[in-house]
């Protein structure tokens, strides 16, 4: 008897449930099965927006705490204003002077924001203020991240578009990796740690050492060293505040009057997945990131007046970039400074004026 379910000989009714119910779902996937893909994948987005409103709220949270012993009414205030600060770039149907531009109104946000707090809290010095600018603006990116999300989510159910919601989803794993550095990098800001991006800062750093700093520009020191018979400038922006400086106009202002033969640039740079930490890539061209305002300013000097434009990445990921700087960047550091020392001898002879630009954030790094 337990042979006739297999022989088929009595099981019909059996095998027409299974039918139908094989058939049903053929038809549901037919009919809505699109739909249910879609509800799916909004689903995954309405958690990964959560997470990213969660990692928003608590940026905003730690700085307003940090801040507190300050004025609290004040800076609870600005911190609300800032987040939704606009800084519009200027025209570009007509690029003919729009870098200018460019640099003038980035300039003009940066220096109201510093005005702007300095007034809140008068007690602050400067590399203070820039910490605390740091901390709102890692504030800020998260607060952009989770609004974009959140814009194109909303538009993407009220249009029901199966490409945008496809498009969204697949980004979202970038998104929230590139999110949870900048919460990281809230713990840095904070306490003033040297992070990842400042390893070109650093480089140039170990190689002033033992020579007389001055500034030049906004947030620009350097010192001039003589190395086998090559006179040598080294500059970064001041630390230990966590300033970038403006190192094209620094070499603007300095080409004035000396006639560099070399420019060497060293920065921190985006690594590709499967890339070691650390790892350095030598090349030439003005190794510098940024809106490219400055970069376009070094290279103007570099052209107008012939001088080789050789540069250096120490390779690290976005999160290793602007979080507390690793020990792989640190020994990355390290041989920076080996490979540049050799450099500057062999791209220069005796009685060469020398240009090295260490770029980056020197939140925690000294002169």
């Amino acid at each position: 008897m337990p042979l006739v379910l297999f022989t088929g000989q009595d099981n019909t009714g059996i095998s027409q449930i299974i039918s139908i119910i094989y058939m049903v779902m053929f038809l549901i996937l037919i009919f809505w099965g699109e739909k249910i893909q879609m509800l799916i994948r909004l689903r995954d987005i309405e958690y990964a927006l959560e997470r990213l409103r969660i990692m928003r709220d608590e940026s905003v949270r730690f700085t307003k705490e940090k801040l507190k012993k300050y004025n609290k009414e004040e800076i609870n205030r600005f911190m609300d204003n800032f987040l939704e600060f606009v800084t519009v770039p200027p025209v570009d149907m007509d690029p003919a002077g729009v870098v200018w531009k460019l640099d003038h109104i980035i300039k003009t946000a940066e220096n109201r924001i510093r005005s702007e707090i300095k007034q809140i809290i008068p007690e602050l010095d400067d590399g203070q203020v820039l910490n605390i600018m740091n901390l709102f603006e890692a504030s800020y990116a998260l607060n952009y991240y989770y609004k974009v999300i959140r814009h194109y989510y909303i538009l993407s159910k009220k249009t029901s578009s199966y490409i945008l919601i496809i498009q969204l989803q697949a980004i979202l794993p970038q998104v929230l990796m590139e999110a949870e550095a900048y919460l990281g990098a809230i713990q840095a800001f904070s306490s003033g740690q040297p992070v990842g991006d400042g390893a070109g800062a650093l480089v140039a750093a170990r190689l002033m050492r033992g020579g007389e700093i001055k500034e030049i520009e906004k947030d620009n020191v350097y010192t001039v060293k003589n190395i086998e018979g090559r006179r040598v400038y080294f500059m970064k922006a001041k630390g230990p505040g966590g300033a970038v400086g403006t190192p094209g106009d620094a070499l603007m202002k300095l080409s004035e009057t000396e006639n560099f033969k070399t420019i060497f640039m060293v920065d921190a740079g985006l690594k590709l997945e499967g890339e070691k930490t650390g790892s350095i890539a030598e090349g030439v061209g003005a190794i510098i990131g940024g809106i490219g305002t400055e970069k376009y300013k070094i290279e103007e000097v570099a052209t107008k007046k012939s001088i080789p434009l050789y540069g250096m990445i120490i390779k690290m990921s976005l999160k290793e970039a602007i979080t507390p700087m690793t020990k792989e960047v640190l020994n990355g550091v390290e041989e920076a400074c080996k490979i540049l020392m050799q450099r500057i001898i062999e791209k220069s002879s005796e009685g060469d004026t020398v240009m090295v630009i260490g770029v980056g954030n020197t939140i925690g790094i000294a002169q």
